[in-house]
């Protein structure tokens, strides 16, 4: 079988989820089928390095302006044109008119459901906005036109069912994993390169906030802003990429504009360079308004480190009981988690024991070997279909 799998913007620098989840499976496929062959279809981009060719898997590097351009017309077209049997499309999206069988994994539908879009008419960038409307557009499509979709969590399955009416022998749910170089930072000069690269301070939370409303960067400094004013130790707030006037608006509109001065923005991280900061930090926050997954969750555990997240969505299926579940729309509750955990040290680390045990419960491994599976199922479906 010559599988395509869409791999749009792997050659990009500043990978984001779906990017390293898709980078992820393809360099576990290579480890575990030698048989089948592979066409991998990229956009031309600076980090080419990050994946290289074996035996039975070939990189194409397609033009085609874009993103909706080149899936929409690039991308079936060059498929057609390698021979492939299925296609993969890795990122929520698909080419709506291919004569190729696709498979789609469908990260999450939180871009089609009524109280994320009301949020995000307020909140959301042009560049994110105009995401949504054409996922809008594309996805109840690609769904219909699928003949497999896989998706994260069973939460999210639930809602992909529910919301297009979907039956279960079409719809997959397929854990995330985490990478196995997550894990506890032990080499000091390690861990003083990290800091100094990224100016960190002695003390600090680790958030991963961005604009997306989901993220819930505004209760998240609201609920750190009303900790710092009890606490004793000087602890700051580390976050990544992140508008600094956008920052300082939010600081404002919670009524602390002084908090800007305790926050340390890091800029873009590597993704070698993150074991060292979960590692380093106190308390990672991750109170996400709505998630299909969570893999930052595992990152934080894997690296031996007290996590609070939220009691919605797909948190509580990932986290399992190993992470101090809060409501995400109370701050307070946000609050309350970082005080009892920096006060009880007993109650921290059983809750880093839990966090290293059930990272341990997801690999990227695994999820290779699932998807490898559907892609056999659909091979004999094929087959099946050709004799009938």
């Amino acid at each position: 079988m010559r599988i395509g799998i869409e791999g749009q913007r792997l050659f990009r620098v500043k990978k984001h989820g779906m990017d390293m989840v898709a980078l992820e499976l393809i360099k576990n496929l290579q480890k575990i089928d030698k048989e089948n062959e592979y066409i991998v279809f990229v956009k031309p981009d600076e980090d080419a390095s990050v994946l290289e060719e074996t035996d039975n898997f070939k990189i194409v590097e397609l033009e085609g302006g874009i993103y909706p351009l080149w899936e929409q017309f690039a991308l079936p077209k060059a498929a057609k044109a390698h021979g492939c049997d299925i296609l993969h499309c890795t990122s929520n999206t698909a080419p709506i008119f291919s004569d190729i069988p696709i498979i789609t994994t469908l990260h999450d539908i939180i871009y089609l459901e009524k109280s994320y879009m009301q949020i995000l008419k307020s909140s959301a960038t042009p560049y994110q906005k105009f995401g949504n409307v054409y996922r809008k557009l594309i996805v109840p499509r690609v769904v219909n036109k699928s003949k497999e979709v896989i998706t994260v969590s069973n939460f999210e399955r639930k809602r992909i069912s529910e919301f297009f009416g979907m039956s279960d022998n079409k719809l997959s749910a397929v854990y995330n994993g985490v990478g196995s170089h997550f894990k506890p930072v032990t080499d000091q000069a390690e861990l003083d390169r990290v800091k100094s690269k990224y100016k960190l301070p002695d003390y600090y939370f680790f958030f991963l906030g961005n604009t997306d409303p989901k993220k819930n960067t505004k209760g998240t400094l609201k609920a750190y802003s009303d900790f710092l004013k009890n606490s004793e130790k000087d602890y700051k707030l580390v976050m990544l990429d992140y508008d600094l006037d956008e920052l300082k608006k939010m600081t404002t509109e919670i009524g602390d504009p002084d908090l800007i001065n305790n926050i340390i923005l890091t800029g873009y991280v590597k993704n070698t360079d993150l074991p060292a900061i979960y590692t380093m930090c106190e308390v990672f926050l991750y109170p996400s308004l709505r998630e299909s997954f969570g893999i930052p969750i595992l990152e934080a555990m894997s690296c031996g480190v007290p996590v609070i997240t939220s009691n919605t969505s797909s948190m509580p299926e990932i986290s399992g009981n190993a992470g101090y579940l809060v409501d995400p729309f109370n701050p307070g509750e946000i609050t309350e988690g970082i005080e009892k955990i920096l006060s009880d040290g007993k109650f921290k680390n059983t809750l880093i024991e839990k966090g290293l045990a059930r990272s341990e419960k997801f690999s990227w491994y695994a999820m290779a070997e699932q998807v490898l599976e559907l892609y056999k199922q659909m091979e004999y479906q094929l087959k099946e279909k050709v004799v009938c």
